[in-house]
């Protein structure tokens, strides 16, 4: 098969907008290679507010829903346009997440109008790729493991993959077969840190963890939030809201400054990602959170093993995930499963995965 050149585009929890990639794919299934072209990203700008009142539950009509739906694609459709100006050449394949707005298995929603995007980008676009996992029993996350042993498991030696997003998720590989690669999802992260900054800081993020950089870990909070996250770790399933944690930030907004619940939050992610990573010699960062200096720091404090950026491997953290995206679409172009048994809990044999559009 010649070269394929391929869009993902990913939309996390947070909520904050759209990264896209174009990878060129040499090879095919599992033997394929992938190398980054160009990217780009978006803010959702109006469209977050709508976005994340769906995923809210409120009430919201079919029209509006709809509309929200077309306007979302009409932006995939300007950034996907964005990438293919920068590359110099149209994409064979598109991949898009669409946006989480409930997850909890066997209910699962990324919404998504697709229709739109192939339209105007000219090419086949693949999207609701979780769907046939979950029909199957499985979780439908994390879908990235896969993708991981292509980007960057193939090292010779233990490794974890550390991904920051809305939900910090971690792939291990202890060697460079499918069945080697382990996943689970870990816990809230930056869904938890944007919601301290909204509420506290008056501010969408804290930029580089300024805030938490500056504070103190309240004893107390930190093990209060611990316990939430090992009661949400337990059953062992994809995570896909936020209300305990939301919950944790009320009850000690009032008494506890802004900055030390950061630093607090920061101290109890990096302490759940530190006992996921078990026996892995190298961990390695990517997604939004990589930039929060606070949290990296309390990472690298807590992991016994070498931490750094999967920038080191080629991969641009920020951009860990869209690529991935853009190898799951290659994959399901090729008709090899996504979702790994193991990993998500599917039944075996793991289902082709991904529904299509083509222009």
């Amino acid at each position: 098969m010649p070269m394929r050149h391929v869009i993902g585009c990913m939309t996390g929890t947070s909520i904050d907008g759209i990264d896209a990639a174009m990878v060129a794919i040499d090879g095919v299934g599992l033997e394929m290679t992938a190398s980054l072209v160009a990217t780009e990203t978006r803010t959702l700008g109006e469209l977050a507010p709508r976005l994340r009142e769906l995923a809210d539950q409120s009430p919201m009509s079919a029209m509006r829903i709809a509309e929200l739906a077309r306007d979302f694609a009409l932006l995939h459709a300007d950034v996907c346009a964005a990438v293919t100006a920068k590359a110099g050449r149209s994409p064979d394949l598109i991949c898009v997440h669409g946006q989480t707005v409930c997850h909890a298995p066997p209910i699962s929603w990324q919404l998504m109008n697709p229709a739109p995007i192939a339209a105007a980008m000219n090419c086949p676009v693949v999207f609701d790729v979780r769907s046939a996992d979950i029909a199957r029993g499985g979780q439908g996350a994390p879908l990235t493991p896969i993708a991981d042993l292509i980007l960057l498991g193939r090292v010779g030696h233990p490794l974890a993959v550390v991904n920051l997003g809305g939900f910090c998720n971690v792939t291990l590989v202890s060697g460079r077969s499918p069945d080697a690669v382990r996943a689970l999802d870990v816990c809230a992260c930056n869904l938890l840190l944007d919601r301290i900054a909204r509420s506290l800081l008056h501010a969408p993020r804290d930029e580089g963890g300024a805030a938490a950089l500056g504070g103190e870990v309240h004893h107390d909070a930190l093990i209060d939030l611990e316990g939430i996250f090992a009661a949400a770790r337990a059953p062992r399933k994809s995570l896909g809201a936020d209300t305990d944690v939301a919950q944790w930030v009320s009850r000690y907004r009032v008494h506890v400054p802004a900055a030390d619940l950061a630093a607090t939050a920061c101290e109890a992610i990096a302490g759940a990602i530190a006992r996921e990573v078990g026996d892995a010699e190298e961990a390695l960062l990517a997604g939004g959170g990589v930039k929060n200096a606070a949290l990296y720091r309390a990472i690298g404090s807590c992991c016994a093993c070498r931490v750094a950026t999967t920038d080191s491997r080629g991969v641009p953290g920020e951009y860990r995930e869209a690529i991935a995206w853009a190898v799951l679409g290659a994959l399901c172009q090729d008709r090899v499963p996504i979702g790994l048994p193991q990993v998500t809990g599917c039944r075996t044999p793991a289902p082709i995965a991904g529904a299509w559009v083509y222009a």
